[in-house]
């Protein structure tokens, strides 16, 4: 089933994107990212040391991926933009994800100043996907200032506590026409499925794959697990229902012949 998403131009057949912190080391990544096989991995900017063979982490992802870097480290929308310009400079192209957090205790993105980058790197022909707490009217700015896809998060960075977000994430998904990728929060298999489930476009996943006992089975069940959400999707899934519905009629023939 040919179902590709398309962001910035390019094809994505693989609807799990992944995150590169956290890994124990950079083999036991790679092993992640070679079961996984994501089209799309992110990465910080610090990570990224193009004099070193070893400690470069761009050694150890598969060429075939797109690597986005991150903003991670952003307090406000100029460190961003800075950060973006520093990364394509280096050689990792023009995808970014913008993220910009003051907020030290939850992690919370601010939108403003999400806002602020996006509009700067968008029209210097960035392929810009905000994080972002969810919420349309925001959302519909991100669209006016050139992002190609969103990125809403489902629970706080790290929680593995899943799409607490969902009411919010399913109106976004029928009110914005860019992709609505759930970043963060997503701590099982069954989350990501959930997302697809409902319609997100994609789903970025990190911390659950990198801490896992087994990473790289880990990786290899979230890629399952995207892959079974996007096809529930696209079959069409039984509308919730309160009231009893039997699979099977009842005919009669187990009445009582005599009242």
């Amino acid at each position: 089933m040919e179902d590709s998403l398309i962001i910035g131009g390019r094809s994505i057949r693989n609807r799990l994107f992944i995150g590169t912190g956290k890994f124990p080391s950079y083999s036991l990544m790679q092993s992640a990212l070679e079961i996984a096989l994501p089209d799309v991995v992110t990465v910080a900017l610090r990570r990224v040391d193009s004099s070193s063979k070893e400690d470069n982490i761009l050694n150890y992802i598969p060429k075939t991926c797109i690597s986005m870097p991150n903003t991670s480290g952003a307090r406000n929308a100029d460190e961003a933009v800075r950060i973006a310009r520093l990364a394509k400079a280096s050689g990792t192209g023009n995808w970014i994800k913008i993220e910009v957090i003051q907020d030290n205790k939850y992690l919370l993105p601010d939108n403003l100043e999400t806002l602020r980058a996006t509009e700067v790197l968008a029209k210097e022909g960035f392929i810009v996907l905000p994080y972002m707490s969810p919420d349309l009217s925001m959302a519909k700015r991100f669209v006016d200032a050139g992002a190609a896809a969103v990125m809403p998060l489902g629970s706080p960075i790290g929680s593995g506590r899943g799409i607490k977000t969902k009411e919010l994430v399913d109106i976004m998904i029928r009110e914005i026409k860019i992709p609505i990728i759930v970043d963060a929060g997503l701590g099982s298999p069954s989350d990501a499925c959930k997302c697809l489930e409902l319609g997100c476009a994609a789903v970025l996943v990190n911390t659950a794959i990198a801490i896992a006992k087994d990473p790289v089975n880990m990786a290899k069940a979230f890629r399952d697990a995207v892959s079974a959400g996007r096809r529930a999707y696209l079959a069409g899934l039984s509308p919730d229902n309160m009231a009893p519905n039997a699979s099977s009629p009842l005919t009669g023939f187990l009445r009582n012949e005599n009242g």
